[in-house]
């Protein structure tokens, strides 16, 4: 049977490249980098290049990236330790209703403790509007953070303009950009920014490795305490062959960005028109224009999103009802929800996500597959077109 795997926002395989710079680390070059001898010491260069290659793929000082165990341990360090650092002089912080749960539940946590948060609503394409963020800027504002792309629907933030706000404010902004790394030009000096979360198993790189932007001059608390790793920052043991992995993994995603925008904005766009055109009552969520180059989130009226995940799955297709870290919840999307999806079409909706390996014959094969699941889903359901939702 045909394997065909489209889920790639949620997770990329390890690119050879990638695995092939990363083996001599677990076992000859196994090394602390914290020991002094030889051994150790080379590690330390090893680590450190990598953290050289990171930098590169976002225009940052390698002195302004600290690595973390994931994206969500990057948000989280950026949210707490704003808010641990900065209490004395304000407790609100604005966020979207469409961030990721590491966000979102690091807010709900502060909300518990004292803080107050201000989640802006977004337009129908999952976008942000500059002067509702500014609308909601109080004396008592310490952090904005704001999603560089949104993981479910794709949509790309105006996270230049949306910086620019917090900076006439004298208010630090962060973003989320675990989507957005490898997959849009990035420059965090041109965007403004004070802070970015990022993760290498997003880009053909490893699991278990992240990390956060700082900008240079910037201090905020430290999220784990221990060791004087990561210049005293981020204390652990580094976990240095997922840190080689993540170098490498950027390095590649620099190398080939345009190749890589090129490859799935083609591929995403053929799926759109082959199934909106194909399969009647079908519709895009996210923006058309701004949007991930991979990304494909599109609703079925009348049937459930996990009924075609668990058909294509039988099929040998990967998708998504969601993100990855929510796709087991029985609640609707928060992200369909808030671009006012109709709570019975967002049970409707399956996310696409191509990639660097996904071929056009990948995208015919579950297109046909597609065709035949929905028409049979739909005559099985008690609601479809002719019968009225």
């Amino acid at each position: 049977m045909r394997q065909v795997y489209l889920d790639y926002s949620a997770t990329t395989p390890v690119k050879d490249e990638v695995l092939q710079e990363m083996l001599p680390y677990f076992t000859e070059q196994f090394g602390n980098p914290s020991s002094l001898y030889t051994l150790g010491l080379t590690a330390k260069e090893a680590l450190e290049k990598a953290r050289g290659q990171v930098a590169a793929l976002i225009g940052a000082s390698p002195d302004e990236i600290y690595f973390t165990g994931c994206g969500s341990e990057a948000d989280n360090w950026a949210v707490f330790g704003t808010a641990d650092k900065l209490k004395e002089k304000g407790n609100h912080i604005i966020t979207t209703k469409i961030e990721h749960h590491a966000m979102l539940h690091a807010c709900a946590f502060l909300e518990k403790n004292g803080f107050e948060v201000t989640y802006l609503d977004v337009q129908a394409d999952g976008s942000v509007r500059p002067e509702a963020l500014e609308a909601a800027i109080t004396d008592k504002t310490i952090l904005i953070s704001i999603m560089m792309v949104n993981n479910e629907v794709g949509t790309i933030a105006p996270i230049r303009e949306l910086a620019a706000i917090a900076k006439k404010h004298g208010i630090l902004f962060h973003t989320d950009a675990v989507q957005a790394l490898g997959n849009v030009a990035i420059d965090v000096k041109d965007l403004g920014v004070d802070m970015m979360s990022m993760s290498a198993h997003k880009i053909y790189g490893p699991k278990g490795i992240g990390a956060l932007y700082i900008r240079k001059g910037l201090r905020i608390t430290n999220h784990m305490h221990g060791g004087g790793q990561e210049k005293g920052r981020r204390a652990g043991t580094e976990n240095l062959a997922g840190i080689v992995g993540f170098g490498k993994a950027a390095q590649l995603a620099s190398q080939q960005l345009e190749t890589h925008i090129s490859h799935c904005s083609e591929l995403r766009d053929y799926l759109i028109e082959r199934v909106t055109a194909e399969i009647p009552d079908t519709y895009v969520n996210g923006s058309l224009e701004k949007r991930h180059p991979g990304n494909a989130n599109l609703t079925f009226r009348y049937i459930e999103g996990e009924s075609i995940l668990l058909m294509l799955d039988f099929k040998g297709i990967s998708v998504s009802t969601g993100s990855a870290c929510s796709s087991k919840s029985l609640e609707p999307s928060h992200v369909l929800t808030a671009l006012g999806v109709p709570v019975e079409m967002v049970h409707g909706t399956v996310r696409f996500t191509v990639g660097d390996f996904t071929t056009k014959e990948d995208i015919d094969y579950t297109v046909e597959a597609l065709k035949e699941i929905v028409t049979k889903l739909r005559a099985l359901s008690p609601v479809n077109s002719e019968k009225g939702w």
